[in-house]
């Protein structure tokens, strides 16, 4: 299956595309549940964190998992590539050490440990532009990393859970929580957020915040199974589409493809769900045997999603089912 990245799939998205999507090839030998993934921005690799305490990289194209690295001792909950393809930081999942880490997965050293938070790290997020990532806690606060320095470099008080995101540029980055998106100019955040939206009245916990790749858009998954998309330079809410509620353990997750048109989202009974951002309508659902909500992404510059639930999965258009191929460039 090796292919490059332009030749994956010739062809653009289009309703009737996403509505063929289906698993194209799966992972089935995890036991546990998979808690996070992540897509290295440039290259072929994806990283996932799952509940049997490891850490597993994949090379896409070849189909391939290259390396599994065991975290027995903390646990891992989080994870995110940095710049360089085989280092990560994760968070961890055993409750009495909430350090973050960063480790090279080429020999399984770490390299740094990040101390500051005192609950279980809910939200992570790397920014594009330079070392510096945020964290968010079920302690309230959101602190501010530089990948070289193990202190933390700013913290941010917080009124709930929360989501935290930077942008593509990395120039802007968002703290969700309680009902409203804060906006913070990453060079000047301790002045506090330059905009704050409201989503609506929906006060429900904040699971999962994310800019659109051009930054117009920002999406926000709830407890009570609301995914909003608001408009990021005017604050407007322009949508909100409905899944199952999610349990209290689990967290709701969604991600936009990459022209930012569709909205692929799990659902609180483990089914998938895909819309079309532009008119609104649903253009795909998948039923699962699962009962909890997958944790689901896009995979940069591919015309391809990943669900991490009990397995591992690639979702991919089935050409068979597309009835012209009108679609193809």
């Amino acid at each position: 299956m090796h292919m490059e990245r332009d030749e994956m799939f010739p062809m653009e998205l289009s309703d009737e595309v996403l509505k063929s999507m289906e698993v194209g090839m799966a992972f089935k030998d995890y036991n546990g549940r998979i808690s996070s993934m992540d897509f290295h921005r440039n290259t072929n690799y994806l990283v996932t964190a799952s509940d049997n305490e490891s850490i597993r990289l994949y090379d896409i194209p070849n189909a391939m998992c290259l390396k599994t690295i065991n975290s027995k001792k903390y646990g891992v909950d989080l994870v995110c590539f940095t710049s360089h393809p085989t280092t990560v930081i994760y968070s961890s999942k055993n409750g009495w050490d909430e350090s973050l880490r960063l480790l090279s997965l080429n020999d399984n050293k770490y390299l740094r440990y990040f101390k500051g938070h005192h609950d279980r790290v809910v939200s992570l997020s790397l920014c594009p532009r330079n070392e510096c990532f945020i964290s968010g806690s079920s302690d309230r606060t959101v602190l501010l990393w530089d990948q070289r320095i193990e202190k933390s470099q700013g913290l941010l008080r917080v009124q709930g859970r929360p989501a935290v995101s930077y942008d593509d540029q990395g120039m802007v980055f968002t703290i969700a929580y309680k009902g409203f998106v804060r906006m913070f100019d990453a060079r000047k955040y301790e002045k506090g957020p330059f905009e704050i939206f409201s989503v609506g009245g929906d006060i429900s916990e904040a699971n999962v915040v994310k800019f659109s790749n051009d930054g117009r858009l920002i999406l926000l998954t709830t407890m009570n199974g609301h995914i909003h998309v608001l408009d990021s330079f005017r604050g407007t809410l322009l949508s909100t589409y409905i899944v199952k509620p999610v349990s209290t353990n689990s967290t709701l997750e969604a991600s936009f493809s990459p022209d930012g048109t569709y909205i692929v989202s799990g659902s609180g009974d483990g089914s998938v769900y895909a819309w079309n951002v532009r008119n609104e309508r649903k253009v795909g659902s998948w039923k699962s045997i699962d009962n909890e909500p997958p944790v689901i992404k896009w995979v940069p510059g591919m015309l391809m999603f990943g669900t991490g639930s009990s397995e591992l999965s690639f979702w991919i258009p089935d050409l068979s089912k597309l009835g012209s191929f009108g679609c193809v460039k």
